[in-house]
């Protein structure tokens, strides 16, 4: 999976999470391939950083439901 689909991924699901426009900043994690970082910057309603696994393979439901789980933990 590439960055921008998980952008776009992180994006939606923020967003019905209820951040209308996320400031985001998401970036692969050295070392660990399929491993991506998001920081979400300013954010005062949940987690500022997540992390999630996605690979050749993965769905974006698969990386909708790890970012959903972790920002309502």
């Amino acid at each position: 999976m590439e960055q921008q689909d998980v952008e776009r991924i992180a994006r939606a699901t923020l967003k019905e999470l209820g951040l209308t426009k996320p400031d985001l900043m998401i970036m692969p994690v050295e070392g660990q391939p399929g491993h991506w970082r998001i920081d979400i910057r300013g954010n005062v309603n949940g987690p500022g950083t997540l992390r999630i696994r996605c690979g050749k393979g993965s769905t974006p439901q698969w990386v909708r439901e790890q970012i959903f789980n972790q920002y309502t933990a």
